[in-house]
């Protein structure tokens, strides 16, 4: 269990005893403008977790944002407001424009995560996976969630690319979005997470201090 469920203020994110495959309850609570960094082997259920939580995937338990359980909303519209960005994102056209009905919104962020203004024009089929990635983020920010779930963002970027990723996901969290980010990187999760977490045999706990157990 993570954070204290004892307090009683509410928290902008609040997640109550979700569970899912192979995966224990797990409670805690994400502040505005809060980030939590989760880490764990390969096949720990890290994704289903994140699945889960935007119930894509079978679980029990419950969600809040803003006090308003995802029970309580039509499941698209809850997924706009808690989005998640898996590690590879579904792509529905051939171009890459077709997938960003708002290009001027888009645009800046893709110049400063550099990829330029023309991709749009792009075929989807030619993107490598730096590319998709960037793009997914994007497409996600410019749709204002009050929460993210970010699956390994920056897998496969270099380190100044992935710099400007920090940045800009460090700029949505001043603007107080609450995030989930799930990574591999030990530095990275020290960088971005207010608090870090880790996933083994089962359990979904707070580490101890400094990103160790």
């Amino acid at each position: 269990m993570v954070g204290s469920a004892g307090t009683r203020s509410r928290s902008l994110l609040e997640i109550d005893a979700i569970t899912c495959r192979g995966l224990a309850p797990v409670t805690f609570r994400i502040e505005s403008g809060e980030c939590i960094t989760v880490s764990g082997a390969s096949g720990v259920g890290k994704s289903l977790f994140l699945r889960a939580l935007v119930d894509l995937d079978p679980n029990d338990g419950d969600v809040r944002l803003d006090g308003r359980s995802r029970n309580a909303m039509p499941a698209p519209r809850w997924r706009r407001q808690m989005i998640y960005v898996p590690a590879e994102s579904g792509w529905w056209a051939d171009d890459v424009g077709a997938h960003f009905p708002d290009r001027d919104a888009a645009a800046g962020m893709l110049e400063r995560l550099g990829m330029p203004r023309d991709c749009f024009a792009w075929p989807v089929a030619r993107l490598s996976t730096g590319e998709r990635q960037r793009l997914a983020l994007v497409r996600a920010l410019i749709l204002s969630p009050r929460a993210m779930l970010l699956d390994e963002p920056t897998s496969g970027l270099d380190p100044e690319t992935t710099t400007s990723v920090e940045m800009l996901l460090c700029e949505v969290l001043a603007n107080g979005a609450a995030m989930i980010v799930v990574s591999h990187d030990r530095d990275q999760a020290l960088r971005l997470g207010h608090r870090q977490c880790r996933i083994a045999d089962g359990v979904f706990h707070e580490t101890v201090a400094e990103g160790t157990e």
